[in-house]
């Protein structure tokens, strides 16, 4: 099974508001950096769909190692959470999970690979992270205009 590191990044204006997203796909010394972005959006969201974007790239399943600084993305999944809210038809206290569509979009992608979820603080020394912030911030930027 192939190893990948996966960096990702959301951000937003606002929140809700323009936002964007960044990854960055490693796979020994080859790189590829993706990034994309909503008109209105939260930074929640952004941060999903940097994940779901960047796993669904992989053409085989592989053993990855997603790393984040959205306690939100990180805590979902490796505190089971996102498994329990499945269970319960992605309802909370009889509410709606936010964000369902995309944890659902999610779900597969997480069950065909090994992943990993890694958090990272954000800002910080991790140059991944940082670059990931970099074209998120450039995506939200480009679509507010």
């Amino acid at each position: 099974m192939k190893s990948v590191e996966i960096f990702t990044d959301g951000a937003c204006s606002g929140n809700p508001g323009p936002g964007g997203w960044g990854a960055i796909l490693k796979y020994g010394e080859i790189e590829k950096e993706i990034s994309g972005g909503e008109a209105m959006t939260t930074n929640n969201r952004m941060e999903l769909i940097a994940a779901i974007e960047a796993l669904s790239l992989l053409k085989e399943p592989c053993a990855v190692n997603l790393y984040s600084d959205s306690l939100y993305l990180v805590n979902s999944v490796s505190k089971g959470w996102l498994f329990s809210w499945e269970k319960a038809d992605f309802k909370k206290k009889g509410k709606n999970v936010p964000n369902t569509d995309l944890w659902q979009r999610l779900l597969p992608l997480i069950r065909q690979h090994d992943v990993n979820f890694i958090w990272v603080k954000g800002h910080a020394e991790n140059p991944y992270n940082n670059r990931c912030d970099e074209m998120a911030v450039n995506e939200w930027k480009r679509i507010k205009g």
